[in-house]
């Protein structure tokens, strides 16, 4: 076999981020994101994008190198009881990592202890971008088109990475995947520097490059996109208990995102079949409201699984001995 033609479905961060992975890295191929919607239609372009490594059951992860961050972040994450864990095991991962002074948290009445650090932020408007001109400067291609069944890329593809997210109900019969409703705002606010998160995870406000996100959201099993009036009212007041000076933030813009959640990340291989054909499979979604921070990590790992695919495309079958 000359050419290995692979096919990711999904352009979000996972689809794009596993795309170059693969260009740089497993040689020999031509790559193809297939994808019904791109940037800025997709919830990576909603997501605030800060790095607060998430834990996920049985595992820490692996996280994404700083260099695809590219904001610095002041940040404070306040509680309102002493955590069980007062330094969280992500506490080398951030920059300067502390507990919060008795004269920081006197900024937050309602508060007993926090965590002073400095994080990055990766935007996913920007990101996005060019991570998709990163992979068309290697040959990539792009393609805008809505895939019903796996199957129907074969045989123009001989592998598939499906980083389809909350699409894998319907591609890879996933019924652990289920959506996590985030309705955050964004909203001019340039006076604010610092990064403010509640430890429930709920209120947070995170300050970008060209706005300041205000949320949010956590709406297990709700897959509505519209935004609600009521709720967005319900955050601005959350965060402006938090920075007051919100109540002056102006062109506020309502943002709505579902998060692909499922009890872990998905990252396997699997070997489809149907009679006679066979169709290498390579599933990497599921990673909830923490695939900014992991994205990299698991590309390189969903890199490595189609590598192992390609090997096995191109050693040669054994002769049968007559």
């Amino acid at each position: 076999m000359d050419t290995v033609r692979i096919a990711v479905v999904g352009a979000g961060v996972m689809g794009l981020s596993t795309a170059v992975c693969i260009s740089k890295m497993v040689p020999g191929c031509s790559i193809t994101v297939i994808s019904d919607k791109f940037t800025p239609e997709t919830t990576s372009d909603v997501a605030a994008g800060m790095l607060i490594p998430p834990t996920y059951p049985g595992e820490r992860g692996i996280f994404a190198p700083l260099k695809f961050f590219h904001l610095m972040c002041l940040s404070w994450q306040i509680f309102r009881s002493i955590p069980t864990e007062e330094v969280p095991y992500w506490a080398d991962v951030v920059l300067g990592f502390r507990k919060m002074t008795k004269d920081e948290l006197k900024k937050f009445p309602q508060h007993v202890f926090g965590h002073a650090f400095t994080t990055l932020k990766c935007e996913g408007p920007t990101y996005l971008p060019w991570l998709q001109k990163r992979l068309k400067g290697s040959g990539g291609l792009i393609l805008t088109r809505r895939i019903e069944d796996l199957w129907e890329l074969h045989p123009s593809f001989d592998i598939v990475v499906n980083c389809s997210g909350l699409g894998s109900r319907q591609l890879a019969g996933d019924s652990q995947i289920f959506p996590v409703r985030g309705q955050v705002l964004k909203v001019q606010a340039p006076w604010v520097k610092h990064f403010i998160r509640d430890s429930s995870g709920l209120t947070y406000i995170y300050p970008g490059v060209s706005n300041v996100t205000l949320g949010g959201t956590r709406q297990k099993g709700d897959w509505n996109l519209s935004p609600d009036a009521e709720i967005s009212k319900e955050i601005l007041s959350r965060c402006c208990a938090l920075e007051p000076s919100l109540r002056g933030a102006y062109d506020l813009r309502e943002k709505v995102g579902l998060r692909p959640s499922r009890p872990g990340v998905r990252l396997e291989k699997e070997l489809l079949a149907q009679g006679s054909r066979r169709l290498p499979v390579v599933h990497h979604y599921g990673h909830g409201s923490g695939g900014i921070a992991m994205h990299w990590g698991t590309a390189l790992e969903a890199t490595r699984l189609v590598n192992e695919c390609v090997q096995v495309l191109r050693t040669p079958a054994p002769k049968s001995k007559l």
